[in-house]
């Protein structure tokens, strides 16, 4: 069983931890909202994450995920993590959402819970 150090750990070296909120620029671009998008969204890929969230998902969809995974390894020969093809799928439900509003596959799905 693990200690509790190695369960609240930080995801940082303190020694070159992020300085303190009041110092710390936010990398987020503001678009006023009548603006058109630069082009289609894209994932983060492979860089460094500051944020996290949780998700819960049944065992069913976590061998869904893993299914995907190493059917993309297997059949594309493209090795990627859980979070990754989880990042690439949610901008391309996102990209669809803002390019088809209400006709999307997201709003339709959601509406016929």
């Amino acid at each position: 069983m693990p200690a509790a150090d190695d369960l609240f750990r930080p995801t940082s070296d303190p020694a070159t931890a992020d300085p303190a909120p009041e110092q710390r620029q936010r990398r987020v671009r503001a678009v006023a909202d009548d603006a058109e998008p630069d082009g289609p969204r894209k994932p983060s890929g492979r860089v460094r994450h500051d944020e996290k969230m949780t998700v819960y998902v049944t065992s069913d969809e976590l061998l869904d995920i893993e299914h995907a995974r190493l059917t993309m390894r297997r059949d594309h020969g493209l090795a990627v993590d859980r979070g990754r093809l989880v990042r690439e799928a949610l901008a391309l439900v996102l990209a669809d959402l803002e390019a088809q509003g209400a006709d999307s596959a997201l709003v339709q799905r959601l509406l016929d819970e």
